[in-house]
């Protein structure tokens, strides 16, 4: 399979200009708060008071301008470090403990680079083997029909771009070439890392889905397990 780059993510950027006294980087900031929240189903009210909590301005991606984390109020566990790890899986490899929201890409030396994540909630996790074969930059979303039945309320398509809830990477994984329907991806909801939120997909801070795309080409073996807590400290 290919590495996929969806069209042009600066056509699904919109700004708009204002005379409330802002800055262009604190509008870029606050509208994008905005519209996450939104898409998440929170008040307008939240997005206004906690965007300056958990959002440190904007940075750029492949052209796309986007809300860049805070990585100064995020617990320290949630953010991206090297740990100890012993394993007999192959370098390279990819292991997800639900668990304790950690992701883990094996290094050499019984060390791994672990990331904090957030993963299903009660009835949407799922474990076992699978295979990252396709990776998109900027990538669209289709809820499947399952999620619209219980939010008909999303949209039926989103391009790729700031407010996508799949954020700036994913990672589609496969088993015996069947798309297994789960994706490891961004968000735009920081505050989500270390929780049970999802419908099964794995969700990163943006820097650290686009760290993660660099590290792990196609056909990276990923195991997704209830816990590894005899295995990395």
């Amino acid at each position: 399979m290919a590495i996929e780059r969806d069209k042009a993510p600066g056509e699904a950027v919109e700004t708009a200009e204002s005379s409330l006294g802002l800055t262009r980087r604190e509008l870029v900031a606050g509208g994008l708060a905005l519209t996450a929240a939104f898409a998440a189903g929170l008040a307008p009210a939240f997005a206004q008071s906690n965007a300056s909590k958990w959002f440190n301005g904007t940075t750029e991606d492949n052209g796309v301008v986007f809300n860049a984390t805070k990585f100064a109020v995020i617990k320290p566990q949630w953010k991206r470090q090297i740990v100890q790890y012993y394993s007999t899986e192959p370098q390279g490899t990819v292991v997800i403990d639900t668990r304790h929201h950690f992701l883990y890409v094996i290094f050499e030396n019984n060390t791994a680079l672990r990331y904090g994540v957030g993963v299903g909630k009660e009835g949407f996790k799922w474990y076992g083997t699978a295979q990252v074969d396709r990776k998109a930059i900027w990538p669209t979303w289709t809820p499947p029909p399952e999620m619209l039945l219980r939010r008909p309320d999303l949209p039926r398509f989103m391009a790729g771009g700031a407010d996508n809830p799949l954020g700036p990477r994913a990672l589609y994984l496969y088993r015996g070439g069947t798309d297994l329907g789960y994706r490891v991806h961004g968000t735009t909801e920081p505050w989500s890392i270390g929780s049970d939120v999802s419908s099964g997909c794995i969700r990163m801070f943006n820097e650290d889905v686009i760290d993660l795309y660099q590290r792990v080409p196609i056909g990276t073996k990923v195991l997704v397990l209830p816990h590894i807590a005899e295995k990395a400290t």
